[in-house]
């Protein structure tokens, strides 16, 4: 081992930093990444690094936006499902949940968001309460469910194409900050990705 050169021991460290192989007694190893690094397992489609960089880089965006930036109190989001026209089965909520988790932890009170995906299961809490079926109902004065701000959504657009040497996609995320009182888009930023290759992986 002391004839090994420093170099190639601090390489081997920074190797096993950067991925990590969990052997498992009933199968093949499996190598644990970053979200951030591209796997050997990849295609053309939507990959875990690309939500990184995408979803870090319209929370940044957002956050410097003027509405945001400026604002008198916290102003109240409210999520709205991304339209999806790109040839992936892509789970659109997972970049929305990502924009929110990265601006709660980063926007120190300046943002506020809402569960208004659970609608249903706080009206139901709300009207046991109200009806003082469990304790807090004094508390409540009709309806106290807060309004949106403003609105976070977006769209998936793509180019793709096919030939007899692979395939290639390209593909604009854009996310809007939408006003919803006078439909005004009051913040907007987008990434685009292209790739090309063999198209041999599937998405679920």
């Amino acid at each position: 081992m002391k004839n090994v050169p420093a170099i190639l021991i601090t390489a081997a460290l920074l190797g096993v930093a950067a991925c990590t192989n969990v052997n498992s007694p009933n199968g093949p190893s499996v190598t644990e990444l970053r979200p951030s690094e591209r796997g050997f397992v990849a295609g053309l489609g939507i990959e875990s690094q690309d939500l990184v960089t995408i979803s870090d880089k319209m929370a940044r965006g957002i956050l410097g936006a003027e509405p945001i930036a400026n604002a008198q109190g916290k102003p109240v989001v409210v999520l709205e499902p991304i339209d999806n026209d790109t040839r992936f089965p892509i789970d659109q909520d997972i970049f929305l949940t990502r924009i929110r988790v990265a601006l709660t932890g980063n926007a120190n009170g300046k943002i506020q968001f809402v569960a208004r995906e659970h609608i249903d299961k706080l009206e139901r809490e709300r009207d046991l309460k109200t009806s003082g079926q469990v304790t807090g109902g004094d508390k409540l004065e009709g309806n106290e469910f807060k309004g949106a701000d403003y609105i976070l959504t977006g769209t998936f657009k793509a180019i793709s194409s096919r030939g007899a040497a692979g395939a290639s996609d390209y593909v604009l995320y854009t996310f809007q900050l939408i006003n919803p009182n006078n439909t005004d888009i009051v913040w907007e930023g987008f990434h685009e990705i292209k790739k090309q290759g063999k198209d041999d992986v599937t998405y679920r």
